[in-house]
């Protein structure tokens, strides 16, 4: 005989009342505003990262958290795209190298196009790769631009700094270098401070101007003689009197437009001397260093110009002390060609913001290889083949004997033998010059 079946066994919705009562329990279950409740409220599998916090008692606080988070999540969005747009511009400073040879000089002249400079390429490229806009190629004050050191028509330099503020875009080196010519290189950047100035937190700068040695020989001697090698005795005087350039002193007659009045034409060397000697395509050639705080248009030149008129007999050494004094002084110019900007120097900098854990010191440690390399691919071979080529030394030697080393101040303005100045597009040797 089967079990009796129970009356809730065989109508379930029995358990929950009388047939109307769960119709009626239904229709609560349904309505549109406790389903809409139950869809919104938060889980915990909702929330991997436990933003959302617990609520409280009838659960209100999490739908108003849950439309904030929403909408702040929307506006960030919004901004990474704007800024993606625009960089934000960081002051930073850019390493150099270039040969001069067909440039008049470092320094851009805005509107000027006959006459090319290293800087038309430089933010020619800068625009082109998109670290600065355009307008600020035409106005270089709205980059806050500044270069350490001008340098002279056809001068090069190995280690050359820029300040100025650009877009720090993604592989910016590789993307600046592919709109240069190839004797311009950027080798470096570093970020720096915003107040930072390439030109004043400068301390010091390095030249070297290499030239053959048979700029030494004797004026008696035959000044195409490629074959002349330098005596370590005359190497030995050379060395001499480039050192009477240390210290301070007023170089007044080493420059154009400066007077013996003048106290800006007074500067400090901190060395000066000659280097061994060294044969490249038969010819020998030397190098020699100077180092000091700042140089003046054409000041190197004229200084190495000198020792040289001395070593061959035109010019008595005393020339050099009188060249010092207030009388006006005939000082000869070597060629531009050997004279390169080997290195800039920020002692104070380094020592204040170097090791201050937020910048780096300006030293290029990790550079030198570069530097040396562009050097011997790009400015050795080019002073070398250039001399060889075009004998720009030797052409110098023989306007020698016409320069008057003994011409009273009186004499030197009645019948100057050098204009006094080459040409208003040549920029200074040094970096701190008044016009700059």
């Amino acid at each position: 005989m089967a079990a009796p079946v129970s009356p809730v066994a065989r109508a379930p919705w029995r358990a929950y009342g009388s047939w109307t009562q769960l119709k009626g329990l239904l229709r609560c279950l349904c309505k549109p505003s406790m389903a809409e409740n139950l869809k919104s409220t938060p889980t915990a599998g909702d929330d991997p990262e436990g933003r959302i916090k617990s609520s409280g008692e009838g659960g209100e606080e999490i739908p108003e958290e849950i439309g904030h988070r929403a909408k702040k999540f929307k506006c960030n969005h919004k901004d990474e795209e704007e800024q993606n747009k625009k960089l934000p511009k960081r002051k930073i400073v850019l390493l150099m190298a270039y040969s001069g040879k067909g440039y008049y000089g470092m320094q851009r002249h805005v509107g000027s196009s006959q006459f090319k400079t290293i800087e038309d390429d430089l933010v020619s490229a800068l625009v082109q790769s998109g670290c600065i806009p355009e307008n600020h190629g035409d106005d270089m004050k709205k980059m806050s631009f500044q270069r350490c050191a001008r340098t002279d028509k056809g001068v090069s330099a190995a280690g050359q700094i820029v300040s100025l503020k650009v877009w720090l875009i993604d592989n910016i080196l590789e993307k600046i270098n592919s709109h240069l010519p190839s004797q311009i290189r950027i080798l470096g950047l570093k970020r720096v401070t915003g107040g930072f100035n390439s030109k004043n937190n400068c301390t010091a700068r390095t030249y070297f101007y290499m030239l053959p040695t048979l700029a030494f020989a004797h004026k008696d001697h035959d000044p195409q003689d490629e074959t002349y090698r330098l005596s370590p005795e005359v190497l030995e005087r050379v060395n001499r009197l480039l050192a009477c350039y240390k210290g301070t002193h007023h170089f007044h007659n080493f420059t154009s437009q400066k007077g013996p009045k003048d106290a800006s034409g007074m500067r400090y060397i901190m060395e000066m001397y000659c280097e061994e000697p060294f044969v490249r395509e038969g010819m020998e050639f030397a190098v020699i260093k100077v180092k000091g705080q700042s140089f003046m248009m054409h000041q190197i030149r004229k200084m190495i110009g000198l020792v040289i008129a001395i070593v061959k007999g035109y010019a008595d050494q005393s020339v050099m002390e009188r060249s010092w004094g207030e009388e006006k002084v005939d000082i000869p110019k070597a060629p531009g060609l050997g004279l390169v900007l080997e290195r800039v120097h920020f002692e104070s900098y380094n020592r204040r913001f170097g090791n201050d854990g937020l910048h780096e010191p300006l030293d290029w440690v990790e550079e030198e290889e570069k530097m040396t390399i562009f050097k011997e691919q790009y400015i050795y071979s080019t002073i070398i083949k250039t001399e060889m080529e075009e004998k720009s030394m030797v052409n110098w030697l023989n306007t020698l004997p016409i320069h008057d080393f003994t011409a009273t101040a009186l004499g030197m303005q009645s019948n100057t033998t050098e204009p006094k100045d080459d040409s208003k597009l040549d920029s200074s040797d040094g970096g701190k010059i008044d016009s700059d």
